[in-house]
C-alpha cells in the first residue's frame, strides 16, 4: 500500500499525477519484491478489438504503465469485424496463459459485440477490471474482491488528500457497472451516506448541492455547475468525453473550483489513478495466484 503521509499535495486541486506516481513507486518495489519470491514477474494479458484511436491510446499507456513497474504484458489485438466467437476465443487464450495474472479485454467493444459473455469469460481470479459479477457482489459484501479500476483509484485520491467520509453525504452521479455502482459500493464500505443519481433523476441539482463528496460519472461534458456544489464541497471529475475542443469532463472545472474545496481536472486527475490501481490490482491477483500455490 502507497503511504501519502509528509507528501505535499495542492490543497485546491486534486493532482492525480503526483497520487500516481507514489503509487506506482511503491508498485514497483512490491513488484520487485515478488518477483525475487516467486522468479517471474506479474503479468497482464489485454485484448484491443477495432482500430478506435481513443481505446489504442488507453492500451499503450497501460503497457507502458506495466514496463516501468516490471510488470510483464502480453498483448493481442483483433479487428474491428472480428465475431463474437473471435473476441471469446481469444479471451480463453489470455484467461489459459499461466503467464497472465490479470486480463483486460478494453471497453467499448465494437457495435454488434456483446460485452457480457466476454465479462463472464474472464474468472474472478484473473478480472483486473473487478466487472465479473463475482467482484462485484464480493465488493457489495464487503469481501476482497477486485474493484473496478476507476473507482478504486478515487478512493486512493480521496485518501491521499484526508477526505473524511465516515457520516459524509457523498453523491455519485451516473450509476453504471463499470464505474457508478462500483464507486457506490466503496463509500458505503467506508460509511458514507451515499445517493446514487441517473438521467432520470427528478431534480440532479437538488441532490448534488447537498453533496459533501460529489463524484461525477455521467459521461456529459460541462454537467456539474457551480451553482449545483454545496460550498466547501470535494468534487471527483470522473467524466472523459472527447470533443473538437479537447478533452472535456463533467464538470465545469473553472468555476467549480470557485465553490469546491477540492477539486479534480480533467485530464490529470482520475486518469492516471486508473492506471495506477490497474497496476495494483494486477499484482494483488498475482500475489493471490502465487499464495494458492505455495
Amino acid at each position: 500500500m502507497a503511504h501519502f503521509e509528509g507528501i505535499a499535495f495542492d490543497q485546491a486541486l486534486i493532482d492525480g499525477r503526483a497520487v500516481a506516481e507514489v503509487v506506482r513507486a511503491q508498485v514497483a518495489i512490491d513488484v520487485g519484491e515478488f518477483r525475487s519470491e516467486f522468479g517471474r514477474a506479474p503479468g497482464l494479458g489485454t485484448l484491443l478489438v477495432g482500430d478506435d484511436p481513443a481505446s489504442a491510446t488507453y492500451i499503450r499507456m497501460k503497457h507502458r504503465a506495466c514496463e516501468e513497474v516490471g510488470i510483464a504484458s502480453i498483448h493481442r489485438t483483433l479487428p474491428a469485424d472480428a465475431t463474437q466467437e473471435d473476441v471469446e476465443r481469444v479471451t480463453h487464450e489470455l484467461v489459459a496463459d499461466d503467464a497472465v495474472d490479470g486480463v483486460l479485454v478494453q471497453v467499448p467493444l465494437p457495435a454488434g459485440l456483446d460485452p457480457e459473455p466476454v465479462i463472464l469469460a474472464v474468472p474472478p481470479t484473473k478480472d483486473v477490471d473487478g466487472f465479473h459479477p463475482w467482484n462485484l457482489g464480493a465488493i457489495a459484501s464487503t469481501l476482497d474482491g477486485i474493484a473496478s479500476c476507476t473507482p478504486q483509484g478515487v478512493m486512493t485520491l480521496l485518501d491521499a488528500y484526508d477526505v473524511p467520509l465516515v457520516g459524509a453525504e457523498a453523491v455519485v452521479v451516473g450509476r453504471s457497472r463499470t464505474v457508478g455502482m462500483p464507486m457506490a459500493m466503496l463509500l458505503l464500505q467506508r460509511n458514507a451516506t451515499v445517493t446514487v443519481t441517473h438521467h432520470l433523476t427528478r431534480d440532479l441539482a437538488k441532490a448534488t448541492r447537498e453533496a459533501d463528496v460529489l463524484i461525477v460519472a455521467a459521461g456529459v461534458p460541462g454537467l456539474i455547475t457551480a451553482d449545483m456544489v454545496k460550498p466547501g464541497a470535494v468534487v471527483v471529475d470522473i467524466g472523459t468525453t472527447h470533443t473538437p475542443d479537447g478533452l472535456r469532463g463533467d464538470v465545469l472545472f473553472d468555476d467549480v473550483a470557485k465553490v469546491a474545496r477540492l477539486v479534480s481536472p480533467v485530464p490529470g486527475g482520475v486518469g492516471p489513478m486508473t492506471i495506477a490501481t490497474l497496476l495494483q490490482s494486477t499484482l494483488k491477483l498475482a500475489q493471490a495466484r502465487a499464495r494458492a500455490r505455495a
